[in-house]
């Protein structure tokens, strides 16, 4: 009778977020055995925006309406899949609140949510994908970006901003930066701030504006080290080498190339007649989710 009044009180006591878990949980592990049944993938895909339309709907509960000015007061599932093998799996539990595919957007998780996904990173084998567990140690990252709010691409700073702590918010970080697939300059840099107020965790992206000049001195580093990577590209094909280490040096010299690109665009981009529109531009959003 004890056991059976102690696991009654502790399904009385089970949190909306523990609720939230357990059902995405479950959802995965659903899905993952239909794969190894070899079921049909329809149905797969068919199950798989069943458990993401009951998780949006368990997340809204959570979360509620959003009150941020021009940002809608519904959002959609952040997570884009429940099945491992496809693309957007295992993003940030949060909702995602947009007005179209193309305007700004912002993510909102809890506190809760985000200190057990990051928990999770944490426990990554691959450097690539770990995570610290501490948020504010998180949100400086660009691989928290990467795998919290991005699925295709991955997120590359180009520099940080300094901004005003809104007032009630317990912690701001803005990030100048953009998504790609590749090192080198990216010239459609996007404006991203981080808001964690309370049990909330928002974090706003929107298209730098006005858009990022271009830094002459900054494209000539990247042309510079792009050419010697191509040369030594070439080089190591006409060679004998056969293993996949014939092309190490010139992914090295690419990876140089981008992170002095990267450094000079941080340098130089604060004294650029822009800065102080994008800097506006990131200070507006955070003090719009604090709601100032």
């Amino acid at each position: 009778m004890t056991l059976l009044l102690t696991l009654s009180a502790s399904a009385a006591f089970a949190s909306p977020e523990d609720d939230y878990i357990a059902a995405r949980d479950k959802a995965i592990a659903d899905i993952t055995a239909q794969e190894s049944a070899n079921t049909a993938i329809e149905t797969i895909d068919a199950q798989n925006e069943k458990a993401l339309a009951d998780l949006q709907q368990r997340l809204a509960t959570i979360l509620g309406p959003l009150s941020v000015k021009d940002f809608p007061a519904t959002g959609t599932m952040n997570i884009e899949s429940l099945n491992a093998s496809d693309i957007g799996y295992g993003m940030l539990d949060g909702l995602r609140y947009a007005q179209s595919d193309d305007s700004p957007s912002i993510v909102a998780s809890t506190r809760g949510l985000t200190e057990r996904w990051l928990k999770s990173k944490s426990a990554e084998t691959e450097a690539d994908f770990k995570l610290p567990t501490d948020i504010g140690a998180a949100l400086k990252l660009d691989n928290f970006y990467t795998q919290a709010i991005g699925s295709d691409a991955a997120f590359s700073g180009t520099l940080d901003f300094s901004l005003k702590k809104p007032d009630g918010a317990d912690m701001v970080v803005a990030r100048l930066g953009g998504w790609t697939q590749d090192v080198g300059p990216i010239y459609d840099q996007r404006v991203v701030v981080a808001v964690v107020k309370g049990d909330r965790v928002l974090i706003a992206e929107a298209s730098a504006s006005p858009a990022v000049p271009k830094i002459a001195a900054c494209d000539s580093i990247w042309a510079a080290a792009d050419a010697a990577a191509q040369k030594t590209q070439q080089e190591n094909q006409g060679s004998d080498q056969e293993d996949s280490s014939a092309s190490d040096p010139a992914n090295a010299a690419w990876e140089k190339g981008d992170a002095d690109y990267r450094a000079c665009m941080a340098q130089r981009l604060p004294g650029d007649p822009s800065f102080p529109a994008l800097l506006k531009q990131a200070q507006g959003l955070a003090d719009s989710m604090a709601g100032k």
